[in-house]
């Protein structure tokens, strides 16, 4: 390739682009000219070289500040080429300046808390309700942290010397509550807020614009979006992203490189495909909300494909009883998924705890996936059965 084509290809790759475009493009700008138009899967755990002062000059400079090294790969856990597409697609749909990846949401909720830990800044300030392994990761101090629980507007009295991460997730999981993440963030001062985005995707909302400077995903739900890989991935700036990877190098939670393949190949169809499944949910929703079996359905104001809602007889009947939907933990799919969080995704927090954070045990998630709505209105209403009536269902959309 000529200079002058080279120069036309860089100013493409910088020039700033719409999401739908970056969700097709990042990545996988180089590829054309290489000759290729699906990316490579590069499955090597080790790379030759012949140059071994050269490998110890470049593993020297990844021990100082975890930056990517120059050159050809040199081990699979210091980063793979396929992994790395991956990782620049989606710090392009964050906004960031990198991502870093690993083999599943909580190793890289792990890392970061490494990361800070090893900083002295073991404490936590969190707001529930989280993932529910997340909240149990905290609470149980496994990581040898200490977190103060608090609501939105007790964030800033709850920070101390050695508070290291303010951890929220907006929407919420499994109650869809949202926050205000830029006033958090405001309330945070010098302290790193990590919004946990899953639930939203960069789709909907890219918290470092509100302020965030961390942005934690489950790869393994939307980015995915096809319920066949696991994967975490965390989008920040790149002197966090140096200290990811040398966690990422000591404690071998690596991403495997045909789940990077996956996940990129998933973030292509991203804003198509959670705009369709918002579509569905929001229908979804205006029938669950007008229906005299359903207590009270939970919806966030960004809209989204996840649902949540109480209902007056038994949730276990509603989860024994579908046909259409598949009753499984996870979400973010193309097929629509139930579950009974006080059962399964939060029953490994305290009962009192969970309860307080509005996971009542008539609670039901929905992930709500690209099926046809009058297929899965159909299967809903069969499910619900003729469940007793209670008062009129309320739809909650107010933020935490």
């Amino acid at each position: 390739m000529d200079s002058a084509s080279t120069h036309a290809y860089d100013h493409a790759r910088t020039t700033p682009r719409a999401l739908a475009t970056e969700a097709v493009h990042a990545g996988r700008d180089d590829l054309a000219r290489q000759g290729l138009h699906a990316p490579p899967i590069d499955l090597s755990t080790t790379y030759p070289s012949y140059d071994s002062r050269g490998e110890a000059a470049r593993i020297d400079a990844f021990a100082t500040d975890g930056a990517e090294p120059d050159g050809p790969p040199i081990y699979g856990r210091l980063g793979n080429p396929t992994v790395a597409r991956f990782e620049t697609a989606l710090a392009r749909l964050e906004g960031t300046e990198s991502a870093v990846a690993f083999a599943s949401g909580m190793a890289a909720l792990s890392a970061v808390l490494l990361v800070r830990a090893s900083m002295g800044l073991r404490h936590v300030v969190a707001v529930r309700p989280l993932y529910g392994c997340s909240d149990h990761l905290l609470t149980a101090g496994l990581l040898g942290t200490e977190v103060t629980w608090v609501d939105p507007a007790g964030v800033a009295d709850a920070l101390r010397p050695d508070t290291g991460l303010v951890l929220v997730e907006s929407p919420a999981n499994p109650t869809l509550a949202e926050i205000d993440l830029r006033g958090l963030a405001h309330a945070c001062g010098s302290v790193p807020l990590l919004a946990d985005n899953t639930f939203a995707t960069p789709v909907l909302q890219r918290p470092v614009e509100q302020g965030a400077r961390l942005v934690l995903h489950s790869a393994t739900k939307y980015l995915g979006g096809h319920g066949d890989v696991m994967a975490g991935v965390v989008a920040c700036d790149e002197e966090f992203a140096g200290r990811l990877r040398q966690v990422r190098f000591a404690t071998g939670g690596v991403l495997h490189p045909l789940a990077g393949y996956l996940l990129l190949r998933g973030l292509s169809t991203l804003p198509v495909r959670v705009r369709a499944a918002s579509g569905a949910a929001a229908e979804l929703v205006r029938r669950l909300a007008a229906d005299p079996r359903v207590a009270r359905v939970h919806y966030p104001r960004i809209g989204g494909a996840m649902i949540a809602f109480e209902v007056h007889g038994d949730p276990h009947d509603v989860i024994a009883a579908v046909r259409l939907i598949t009753p499984a933990v996870s979400l973010g799919s193309v097929d629509t998924l139930i579950q009974h969080p006080a059962s399964i995704s939060h029953r490994i927090v305290e009962e009192t705890d969970r309860r307080c954070a509005g996971v009542s045990d008539r609670l039901l998630r929905m992930s709500v996936g690209l099926e046809d709505v009058e297929d899965l209105w159909a299967d809903l209403d069969g499910a619900l059965g003729a469940g007793a009536c209670g008062e009129r269902t309320s739809l909650s959309t107010s933020s935490v």
